[in-house]
């Protein structure tokens, strides 16, 4: 037994509703892509924070630090190295105001070591071989001398570069800081 409908479907788009016009395929894909991003970023979920990385840590912090994960709020951020670790714990409550400021709704940041790559380049071994040799701290390069306003002995390269010890440097730059 065969059964035969009793009315015929109409599509919203046959003769009977012609005044009506098709939605826009572009406007309703932009929309949601928008509605979507919206909604990572609401949840705070680490696709958002990944999406606005460069602006809400800045270039330098960006290139050497990434956000790992996020769970019950609180974000986990990877440093590449030991400096950029330091300097992430530095600058941690200042980021923390800028994700929030941002509408991301972050509790509390944890920072740890993270390698991205187990291997690493060429290029960068090269880089930081090339600045070690260089550095001013290196008295087996440099040799050592005595610092003019302490007295004490420290690298010569310090004392080229700066005219004192990294520890009269220190003084200073704290001093000047503290009268500006």
């Amino acid at each position: 037994m065969t059964m035969v409908p009793n009315k015929k479907l109409k599509s919203p788009y046959s003769k009977g509703l012609q005044n009506q016009s098709k939605p826009s395929n572009s406007k309703a894909l932009s929309t949601c892509l928008d509605q979507i991003k919206l909604a990572i970023k609401n949840q705070s979920s680490l696709g958002g924070i990944w999406e606005d990385w460069t602006e809400l840590a800045g270039k330098p912090l960006a290139a050497n630090c990434r956000p790992l994960k996020v769970s019950g709020g609180i974000l986990v951020i990877g440093a590449s190295h030991p400096q950029w670790l330091q300097a992430l714990k530095y600058n941690r409550t200042q980021l923390l105001g800028t994700l929030r400021a941002a509408g991301h709704k972050i509790k509390d940041i944890r920072i740890q070591q993270h390698h991205p790559d187990l291997i690493t380049r060429k290029e960068d071994t090269q880089d930081q071989e090339n600045i070690w040799s260089r550095h001013p701290s290196r008295i087996d390069v440099h040799g050592i001398a005595n610092c003019d306003s302490c007295g004490s002995p420290a690298p010569a390269g310090e004392m080229a570069l700066w005219g004192r010890c990294g520890f009269c440097r220190r003084k200073e730059l704290n001093q000047s800081s503290k009268t500006s």
